[in-house]
């Protein structure tokens, strides 16, 4: 894990949220149409769209996490006001997403009763987002409108299970999920997932609590192929960490909070964000983050039009803006999450700026060919497997 020196800021509190413990299953799970298994607040396509007012209204709405966005001494957003003077385009940005089933339990009944929906522009995660384009919450977005996309979207983000082709989202910043450790506290190396099983680790290890957060790295371990796992996979999993709880090997099973059980020593090994092992390690280089030998888990946060949406073009422009290298270097040097715009990486190595520079060289932000090569992305976790799974799940972790 090479070492950094980044400008210390708080550990990103949205991760928290990233994912949830329930991913929906509740508000999803209610209604299906009777023999086919679609939802019944399912939009049809030609239902979704919205008399476009961009060329006479130049504003739009953008609802994003806390934390998540470049923002200046004078608490000004630099790249949204460069955005602004060069397109005239005003934006509403409001950081009114801070759970994913909060905001999903918000928006639902508006988007289902096909009413303006007071945003055009939105960030939810990938589990949720693949909630969005089944229910056909949705639009397609103009690919014509997104050539910068197009150019420099990082390929490995390119095509997930919900959404082949990126044709209703586009990845806003990306992570992976893996294992943090005290490398010093412990006194070696840790390189798999199975080490956390380790006797002396016993009542010293975390797990996220939240299912499609926790159960990818896990089956990851056991061999799997999460981009296809199948039910007996992840109950396999799911046994190997009930026998762990059995015997007092987990400590507990945690939020973000993570960051403090490691930071005060009460857990020596963790499930892990890179984007919080970027800021951990810069405060207490003691802290590793492994990307496990058999595989980390690739996940993305993406920018999403939801349906009858007024200002859709603007949305899309301001999206492409976002994936000019200039501007996703500034942005990704303010966020420290792995950048979706490789040709970023360029722009912060010539920037003259020893901390960007260093970020450019941080595999966290811009991984390298070879840990690109341990990265997988576990599909979603279906409508129809979703309440066993959980079922099981929270009597394990008594969520």
């Amino acid at each position: 894990m090479p070492s950094t020196t980044l400008t210390r800021r708080p550990v990103n509190s949205r991760a928290i949220h990233r994912r949830s413990v329930l991913g929906g299953a509740a508000l999803l799970g209610a209604g299906t149409l009777t023999g086919c298994g679609i939802p019944s607040a399912y939009v049809a396509e030609d239902r979704r769209s919205a008399p476009d007012r961009s060329d006479a209204d130049r504003r739009m709405a953008f609802s994003n996490w806390t934390q998540y966005i470049d923002v200046d001494d004078q608490g000004r957003r630099p790249t949204l006001d460069a955005f602004t003077e060069r397109t005239g385009i005003a934006v509403t940005y409001t950081e009114d997403i801070n759970d994913n089933d909060e905001f999903f339990g918000r928006i639902s009944p508006v988007l289902t009763q096909g009413a303006d929906p007071g945003r055009d522009l939105m960030v939810v995660s990938d589990w949720m987002a693949g909630r969005y384009v089944s229910l056909g919450w949705v639009q397609a977005m103009d690919r014509a409108n997104l050539p910068n996309v197009t150019a420099q979207l990082d390929p490995q983000l390119a095509n997930p299970a919900f959404d082949p082709g990126r044709r209703r989202s586009v990845p806003w910043q990306s992570g992976i999920t893996g294992i943090a450790y005290n490398r010093k506290a412990l006194g070696r190396e840790l390189k798999s997932t199975a080490d956390l099983w380790a006797p002396d680790l016993k009542g010293r290890v975390t797990l996220f609590a939240g299912l499609d957060e926790s159960l990818g790295l896990l089956m990851l371990a056991q061999g799997a192929d999460i981009s296809r796992f199948s039910d007996d996979d992840a109950h396999m999993a799911m046994n190997l960490v009930q026998k762990m709880v059995d015997n007092g090997h987990i400590r507990r099973f945690t939020g973000n909070d993570y960051t403090s059980d490691l930071a005060s020593g009460a857990a020596l090994a963790c499930q892990a964000y890179s984007g919080d092992a970027v800021q951990l390690t810069a405060e207490n280089p003691d802290i590793a983050f492994l990307v496990p030998e058999e595989g980390g888990e690739l996940w993305a946060e993406s920018l999403m039009i939801p349906n009858r949406a007024t200002h859709k073009r603007n949305a899309e422009l301001l999206v492409d803006y976002y994936y000019q290298p200039e501007v996703a270097a500034q942005l990704a040097a303010a966020v420290q999450y792995i950048c979706p715009v490789p040709a970023a990486r360029e722009v912060l190595a010539a920037s003259g700026d020893k901390d960007k520079a260093g970020l450019a060289e941080n595999p966290l932000v811009f991984p390298t060919d070879e840990m690109r090569a341990r990265l997988h992305t576990m599909r979603d976790v279906t409508s129809a497997e979703r309440p066993e799974l959980h079922k099981v799940w929270g009597r394990i972790t008594g969520v």
